[in-house]
């Protein structure tokens, strides 16, 4: 049975590292360092002496930390048992349990797809909403509320990729939920994630620039005090909405002050894990992309692309904005070599927004559809959409 090691989790923050930055740290996916905290696996025997270094702690103390249990009463998933039974007794090793499983499906989400990780995460909902519902008064009613509103937000983002971004209403009215969790909590960076997300549904689904240029502005002023990553990935956003709307200026004004809360995140940051180093060269690419400004895109996107290799749907929308950049300058040949990439990427993940730009990226290609190696793209392309 896996023990949660609270221990292990809270040395982590105390040093000042996300999940995130430790498994950049320790070269390995952010799953595994969940994994580590939530007691299902412990780190390789050849890793402990680097993970005790940047823990700053000896061989010992690290010993400590990865066997450590909970003294007495229920652990695991007795835990969630006993909670279910007993709702006004949930405790925080429950909430814990609940936190650790939520984490451990939300740091798949980049990798496999969301279809797959519906009923999963639909089940977590279901039994945060039931607990959250009972008796539990002050910190573990807060932290209860807090992840219901956590799995609310990723509950919208699964369902809203797993319709390959068609299915507004329903990611809406998740993300709607979880904001007025958050504004009951007063927590205004949860409350900016959910209207960030809501802002995705309205530029990237509705293709609505204006609309989604004012939540993507509400999410960044709203987390500007508490949370510089994600006041950041909102300007990012605001660059983006500008740059479809092809407002120059707004948009390197938006990227200027996105680069500037950047710089301001640190681990201590409640959303650091919400932004990857890569998220600048990522949006900044995109946004030159919809100025018509090609060659300055290809150059950002090429180096987001190699090193974007652990996020494989994210790696997607970069490669088919790759391709797009390509495509405009005539460059056919290294066009389809991206495009082939971004296609291997979502035959395994399924990606709503890669398929929606590898597909858009295909239709400018038609021009050249009777040279062979485009033939032969499109084809590939045609067992995609069949599979999906």
């Amino acid at each position: 049975m896996a023990h949660h090691r609270n221990g292990l989790a809270a040395r982590r923050r105390a040093v000042g590292l996300t999940q995130e930055a430790l498994a950049e740290h320790m070269q390995v996916d952010r799953s595994s360092v969940v994994r580590w905290e939530s007691g299902r696996t412990a780190p390789q025997p050849w890793m402990r002496p680097r993970l005790a270094r940047l823990l700053r702690v000896d061989a010992e103390g690290l010993n400590d930390l990865l066997t450590a249990r909970s003294p007495g009463g229920p652990q695991g998933q007795d835990t969630i048992d006993y909670a279910v039974l007993h709702p006004d007794r949930v405790d925080l090793p429950a909430v814990a349990t609940l936190r650790a499983r939520f984490d451990d499906c939300a740091a798949r989400y980049d990798r496999v797809p969301s279809a797959g990780l519906i009923a999963e995460a639909a089940i977590q909902l279901n039994l945060i909403d039931q607990l959250a519902a009972g008796s539990a008064r002050g910190r573990v009613q807060r932290e209860l509320h807090s992840l219901h509103a956590d799995a609310c937000t990723l509950m919208g983002q699964l369902v809203w990729d797993a319709s390959q971004r068609r299915d507004h209403v329903t990611a809406k009215t998740y993300y709607e939920r979880s904001t007025d969790l958050a504004r009951h909590l007063r927590d205004s960076t949860l409350e900016a994630h959910a209207l960030l997300r809501t802002g995705y549904v309205a530029l990237y689904g509705a293709h609505d620039a204006r609309a989604g240029l004012a939540l993507a502005e509400q999410a960044a002023e709203k987390a500007e005090r508490t949370s510089p990553a994600l006041s950041g990935l909102a300007l990012l956003h605001v660059a983006e909405a500008h740059a479809m709307l092809r407002s120059s200026s707004d948009c390197e004004r938006a990227l200027s002050r996105a680069e500037r809360q950047l710089d301001h995140a640190d681990g201590s940051d409640a959303a650091a894990d919400l932004v990857s180093p890569t998220q600048f060269g990522r949006l900044a690419g995109s946004c030159y992309l919809s100025l018509g400004d090609h060659r300055r895109a290809e150059t950002l996107l090429t180096s987001t692309a190699e090193t974007l290799r652990d996020r494989r749907k994210s790696r997607a929308i970069v490669l088919g904005n790759l391709t797009l950049a390509r495509i405009r300058q005539g460059d056919v040949e290294t066009a389809v070599a991206s495009l082939t990439e971004a296609v291997a990427e979502l035959e395994t993940t399924r990606g709503g927004g890669g398929m929606n730009i590898v597909f858009g990226a295909a239709r400018e290609l038609r021009p050249w559809r009777q040279e062979p190696l485009v033939a032969e793209i499109h084809d590939r392309l045609l067992g995609l959409m069949t599979a999906a």
